[in-house]
């Protein structure tokens, strides 16, 4: 069975993550474009432009050729119209790789002139022979009628008049029977006529090949661009196999590195963190780049927390805070304070963390488990769909699951407080939202429609296993509901969908106030209100735009619109509303200034190319530092609010109970913990495996229960740096 055009798709977004490289966007194109015509009843065809394409994006595209002769494309264009081009070596390894279904090559610069033409030739076994310049032509169009009917040409555009007499050569190289010339000028000059010498060094090893035996494997054409990369060393094949370090390239080859070898700066950043290292990758290290690396790691990373220059431990920081302390206590009235002693005691707490943070290689994550889960004589496990920290008790957490329970836990010992089951039709609980000022309440919608106020006082008792009473409240539905956030004063929740509406609703009364149409050209996933302005919210889209809104000026007209250049799936403000951070999707991940709207800072994490990659970022410890990660990655990155520096990532490759690969659906910073955080974690198989695993980034993994298990919750509301 051939295989489709979304099936080639799929393969090439998946190739370009194994080389590190984002897809083409043109390419994506090309790839549309044919499903298009198919569905069209068409000739389904791909025309590939090599215009700007780069070398590193070359590999991915040679593997979607290789997977053409056993789809339903029915023919490929090859083009290049620009001054750039992509290495001439790199055009005949497509062309190879395409095969019999090439229909095209339009090639219009001098780069892919007589060395092209040699390589062309000595791979397809042309041999020795001698070629007469007939004249000049500035473009030619060679044209040739295969077995099947389909007329197939090469465009070899601004020639020189050593290449006009190119009529073997194509036959050789296709094995064609018929070649007709179409001269597109309609003037001809004539010239002397020259002898060049079109012989392969390869034919004298006795290594030429058939083109027929060549497409046979794609092995073959690897071994080419070894043969390519190997022919001549004074000039080292620039792209994915070559490194650049100052002025000079050094080719470095391999097929088989490992993927973080093709991570942004990982070569910085392994000579930075190794400052004893003198050997990386086969490549020894230099004094430059030793001072680059210095210079980038600096620019983008962070080596320990709060910008500390260096590790401490934590008795030299606490003997500084002592000192301190008693300094203060022999202070003389009316003198001032040396700037060694006279540091906040918020200082010594951060110098604190980044202590215990600097000495802990692997951070602590733990999967939540439940105690007393015997809910009325059944044995439950839960499948967690959305989770919420408690805002004032710090042990306290509630969870929906895709099954339509809520479910309040103590987080610290596992144990389960109150728990109500789903009622009627299945459903998943997508928002949850705490109040302020009532703690035991909470807003739950469900992907349904269904909005109800619940108090955990009422919900079923574990223990008892009845309820106490009146356990909730229900609110007009809001179909397709994603999300819901409640006001700072508890008085208005505001709810969004798969809709460009936004509904309103008064706590007290139950009643829903209004229904904004139209805020967006497209649906709002997850809106905010501020945390001290209880009539102002966000509400972003996936029109690519987000919007601040004031319910004291009707909403009408928004106070300010941002546009990212994705579509937007969720905002969230620092505690302090100062800024606005926005999640838009594959990683896009900026910080606005949510007075105005102003670009604060890009965090310019790296994109994956899928267009399904919905990325959620969360602040932690106060607006220190954001959390980042996405539905098509088993990657959590921490980076400073401040400058955008990535402090860590972590992986949950491998991670919890089934060992198995997992990526983030949600994740969230524990409000009362630094650098502390929970992450909602969707197995890969089965993909309706879900946990919650909580993340100590103070503890390290190997004596993770003692430091967990004694650590003091208190509120981090801190400002920054």
């Amino acid at each position: 069975m051939a295989i489709d055009i979304a099936t080639l798709e799929e393969r090439y977004i998946n190739s370009c993550r194994k080389h590190c490289v984002s897809p083409n966007d043109a390419i994506l194109s090309v790839l549309f474009k044919a499903e298009v015509k198919k569905s069209c009843n068409e000739l389904c065809s791909l025309e590939i432009s090599l215009d700007h394409l780069k070398d590193a994006e070359f590999p991915p595209l040679l593997d979607l050729c290789m997977e053409l002769d056993a789809s339903e494309v029915e023919a490929v264009d090859l083009r290049n119209e620009s001054l750039h081009v992509l290495n001439g070596k790199y055009a005949l390894l497509l062309m190879r790789a395409i095969n019999q279904k090439l229909q095209v090559v339009d090639l219009q610069d001098l780069a892919f002139g007589k060395d092209f033409l040699r390589h062309w030739s000595c791979c397809n076994d042309v041999g020795p022979y001698s070629a007469s310049s007939s004249g000049k032509s500035h473009h030619k169009t060679y044209s040739n009628q295969r077995n099947n009917g389909r007329t197939s040409s090469i465009n070899i555009g601004e020639l020189t008049d050593q290449y006009s007499s190119t009529e073997e050569v194509l036959r050789n190289m296709f094995l064609l029977n018929n070649v007709v010339i179409n001269d597109d000028e309609s003037r001809a000059e004539d010239s002397e006529d020259s002898e060049l010498d079109f012989s392969s060094p390869l034919q004298e090893h006795g290594s030429v090949e058939r083109l027929s035996n060549v497409f046979s494997g794609g092995n073959r054409l690897r071994d080419s661009l070894d043969n390519f990369q190997n022919q001549n060393e004074a000039e080292p094949l620039a792209g994915p196999f070559t490194k650049y370090i100052g002025d000079n390239s050094v080719k470095y080859i391999s097929y088989h590195a490992s993927p973080i070898c093709f991570e942004k700066y990982y070569r910085e950043y392994m000579i930075a963190s190794l400052p004893g290292l003198r050997i990386l990758d086969n490549l020894p290290i230099r004094k430059i780049d030793q001072e680059t690396a210095r210079m980038t790691f600096s620019e983008y990373f962070e080596h320990v927390p709060y910008q500390r220059k260096h590790k401490e431990n934590d008795i030299s920081v606490l003997q500084k805070r002592e000192l301190r302390s008693s300094q203060n206590h022999v202070q003389s009235p009316g003198k001032k304070v040396s700037n060694l002693y006279g540091k906040s005691q918020c200082f010594y707490t951060r110098s604190l963390s980044a202590a215990k943070m600097g000495s802990c290689a692997r951070p602590f994550l733990n999967p939540l488990s439940f105690s007393g889960s015997t809910l009325v004589g059944e044995s439950k496990s839960f499948r967690p769909r959305q989770f919420e920290y408690h805002p004032s008790n710090s042990s306290l957490m509630v969870f929906g699951t895709l099954d339509g329970e809520i479910v309040a836990v103590n987080h610290e010992n596992g144990k389960i407080v109150s728990y109500i089951p789903s009622l009627g039709a299945v459903n998943s609980v997508l928002g949850l939202c705490w109040l302020k000022k009532y703690p035991s309440k909470l807003i739950a919608g469900s992907d349904n429609g269904s909005l109800k106020l619940y108090d955990i006082h009422h919900m079923r008792s574990v223990e008892t296993g009845i309820c106490g009473g009146a356990g909730s409240v229900s609110f007009d539905e809001f179909d397709q509901l994603t999300s819901v956030h409640v006001n700072s004063t508890d008085e208005l929740f505001l709810a969004s969908g798969y809709s460009r509406d936004v509904a309103l609703y008064d706590i007290s009364s139950g009643k829903r106030l209004q229904v904004f149409t139209n805020m967006h050209r497209e649906h709002i996933n997850v809106m905010k209100f501020a945390n001290h302005s209880p009539s102002v919210f966000a509400a972003p889209s996936f029109d690519q735009d987000v919007k601040m809104w004031d319910l004291r000026q009707k909403p009408i007209s928004p106070c300010y619109s941002s546009s990212s250049s994705r579509g937007n799936v969720m905002v969230c403000f620092s505690p302090d509303d100062h800024y606005l951070l926005v999640s838009a999707v594959d990683n896009e991940v900026r910080q606005l200034l949510a007075v105005d709207g102003r670009l604060h800072l890009n965090f310019e994490i790296a994109s994956t190319g899928s267009s399904q990659n919905y990325t959620r970022s969360y602040y932690m410890n106060g607006r220190d530092y954001i959390i980042s990660g996405s539905c098509d990655e088993h990657v959590v990155r921490i980076c400073c609010a401040q400058t955008g520096r990535r402090l860590r990532d972590i992986s949950l490759e491998g991670r919890g109970r089934s060992r198995s690969s997992m990526f983030v659906q949600s994740l969230r910073g524990d409000p009362f913990r630094e650098f502390n955080m929970s992450i909602l974690a969707a197995h890969m198989r089965p993909r309706s495996k879900s946990e919650i695993i909580k993340v100590n980034l103070l503890a390290s993994s190997d004596y993770a229960k003692e430091h967990f298990d004694g650590q003091q919750a208190c509120p981090t509301n801190s400002m920054g740096g």
